[in-house]
């Protein structure tokens, strides 16, 4: 139709003068043809949301970025990683411009917004929903979405009760958890996640993965925990060798092809030096010869042009076991009717019992402020229990590895000194082992404690325990603060030990690795469990989580009194966006018939070559389509205000 329509004003124009105006029309009437034959022209969207050009970083003799170049694509969720030390968090503050570079560029779209959680918490309103509800937009007639605010902070594990309560009654680790809301609720373009699993417990961990799950803008996320990033994350972007590698794959696979380019780099290199080597021994032996003159100057033509290889250097890995102390007997620890509070109207323990024999691995799981850590301080006799007993073999060898514990080393002493005060045996040259072991290598174990980083001071406990004979571990969330690899290590020790080992950990990947036996503190109930972490799931499951194969939870009273509620929570909030959503699409068809009628009769008219009709035809398409466009643009907000409340709900399905 458009190709009949531009012969028919090219043959009017061989007939009478048309104006401008005419022009103008047919040009409008042209677009809406386009329109109406289903060609849509949209707004050129950037496929490249973040680049990095020529990126150098460093602080003193220490290289982190030489020439690194990356870029963040449109709707990407990248997870890097690297080595503690590399400049993974040094790289988001140059991102969000709170690190100077050395040189290069970063860039983004003009109007392209970032978010990040700050670390300074600064709280001004009364409650817990006031301050989150601050990065909510308020439409203009005034309607606040603050279930959006109530549901992220539910998932981040606040009561109902919680969110009339002030910010300043929380633990730090909950105060993060509000500053993390804050930044969901802003919905930036870009979110930028250091280590955001850090400060969360199992359920909220899981509900996090869910939200970063359908996470509809650009993610850069650091986390130590594999698992996590695997479930989340499109594309792996590591720090290596002074660089930034990029690969749409899992962590896994993107440390496979390092491995494999590592490998085939070492064979080149020694294929290379094995050739260097013949055409050397050619040259000299023939170079003085007049018949092998020639073949020996064009051997060292050869020799001049090739470039070393530089060989890659490895990072070193954490590479230890622990030191067993022997164990004759069977049951190392017996634990009677424990009771602990530190208010008398809110218990912590209430009257726990379970044994501990050689061998045993018991993870100790729940979220976070139900008294996890107080059990292990109980345990470990740094604490006396308000009512019960902790029996102990008088065979068994204590290591404790607590959150706390880093603030018992002492700042003015080094590495070597902390790992060396702990050693049953004390001799230099053991701490100095144990301080490499620890990647303390050579001066580093001269390092004060007071200049270590938290993953650094995490890696003096973790030496010292390896100092002592012990048949106990007592570890306490041991992999915060650890690089991936150091993680590995760490689990692969535990699994060698010989002895026993209690561990409280959010981290399931480590739960399903190592565990046999479960101490739960859900909701108001502590409880033990004989089996794995993959049976717990399975036959009971989080209170407010059904187990997946108990069919008679769907049964259960309160369940379906909340499922009820949830319901018509659901149904409030769909009931009015649907009734819109349906206004819109009856308006939005009778435009389209319109449409279609002025179409026709513009046809008829280019038919019969009447300018005037054309011209009153095209102004007509033109309001149509400007009214077209606005409830177009009505209907996809709409649209997106249902999916999110779906999927806010999707348990429900």
């Amino acid at each position: 139709m458009l190709f009949i329509l531009l012969l028919l004003t090219l043959d009017c124009a061989k007939k009478k003068p048309i104006g401008q105006e005419f022009f103008s029309n047919l040009l409008k009437s042209i677009s809406y043809s386009f329109n109406h034959c289903k060609i849509v022209f949209t707004s050129i969207k950037f496929t490249c949301m973040i680049q990095a050009n020529n990126l150098h970083k460093g602080f003193g003799d220490q290289t982190l970025f030489q020439k690194a170049s990356f870029q963040i694509n449109s709707g990407e969720r990248v997870g890097l990683v690297g080595r503690n030390g590399q400049g993974k968090s040094t790289l988001f503050r140059m991102i969000l411009g709170q690190e100077d570079k050395d040189d290069g560029v970063i860039a983004w779209p003009k109007n392209y917004t970032l978010g990040h959680l700050e670390q300074h918490l600064h709280f001004t309103e009364n409650t817990v929903l006031a301050e989150a509800c601050k990065s909510l937009k308020i439409h203009e007639d005034g309607y606040l979405e603050d279930y959006k605010a109530k549901s992220i902070l539910g998932g981040l594990g606040f009561s109902d009760a919680d969110f009339t309560k002030a910010p300043s009654e929380f633990s730090g680790g909950y105060q993060l958890r509000i500053q993390l809301t804050k930044v969901l609720l802003e919905e930036p373009d870009c979110l930028l996640l250091d280590e955001p699993t850090n400060y969360l417990d199992i359920l909220s961990i899981k509900w996090l993965e869910v939200f970063l799950k359908q996470w509809p803008g650009e993610l850069l996320l650091i986390t130590h925990d594999r698992a996590f990033m695997r479930k989340i994350c499109t594309h792996t972007m590591g720090i290596y060798q002074e660089n930034l590698r990029k690969f749409a794959c899992s962590p896994d696979k993107f440390y496979e092809i390092l491995l494999e380019e590592e490998d085939l780099n070492s064979r080149t290199a020694e294929n290379q030096a094995k050739r260097k080597a013949e055409l050397e021994q050619f040259v000299t032996r023939f170079k003085a010869k007049a018949s092998k003159a020639k073949a020996a100057q064009s051997k060292q033509k050869l020799l001049d042009k090739m470039e070393d290889i530089k060989v890659v250097s490895k990072s070193a890995d954490l590479d230890f076991v622990f030191t067993e102390a022997s164990f004759p007997g069977k049951k190392m620890l017996e634990v009677e009717n424990l009771h602990f509070h530190y208010q008398p109207e809110k218990e912590l323990l209430g009257g726990v019992s379970f044994d501990v024999f050689k061998g045993d691995r018991v993870a100790v799981i729940g979220p976070n402020g139900k008294g996890k850590t107080t059990l292990l301080n109980l345990l470990a006799e740094e604490m006396i229990p308000k009512q019960g007993r902790v029996h102990r073999s008088d065979n068994m060898r204590v290591g404790y590895f607590g959150q706390t514990n880093v603030n018992r080393l002492h700042d003015s002493a080094t590495v070597e000194e902390e790992i060396g005060a702990h050693l049953d045996n004390y001799s230099i040259s053991r701490a100095r082992g144990l301080a490499g072991l620890m990647l303390f290598q050579g001066d580093h174990a001269l390092k004060k404690v007071s200049v270590l980083s938290g993953g650094e001071k995490a890696r003096v406990l973790l030496g010292q325990i390896l100092g002592q004979q012990t048949n106990l571990l007592l570890l306490d969330e041991p992999t915060n603060h650890l690089d991936m690899e150091s993680i590995q290590s760490l689990t692969d020790a535990i699994e060698g030990f010989g002895g026993s080992v209690i561990i409280v950990t959010h981290s399931e990947e480590l739960l399903k690795r190592i565990a046999n036996k479960l101490i739960v503190f859900d909701q108001d109930e502590t409880f033990v469990f004989e089996g794995t972490y993959d049976e717990f799931i399975k036959k009971r499951g989080w209170g407010n989580q059904p187990a997946k194969n108990n069919k008679n939870n769907k049964n259960n009273k309160k369940e379906r009194k909340l499922r009820a509620n949830r319901l018509n929570e659901r149904n409030k909030l769909l009931k009015p966006l649907k009734i819109k959503q349906e206004q819109l699409e009856v308006k939005i068809d009778k435009l389209e018939q319109q449409e279609k009628e002025i179409n026709q009769t513009l046809v008829l008219a280019s038919n019969s070559n009447d300018g005037e009709a054309i011209s009153s035809l095209g102004m007509q398409l033109g309001e149509i389509k400007t009214k077209q466009e606005t409830f177009w643009t009505e209907l996809e907000t709409v649209e997106e205000k249902l999916s999110n409340i779906t999927s806010e709900y999707n348990d429900l399905d």
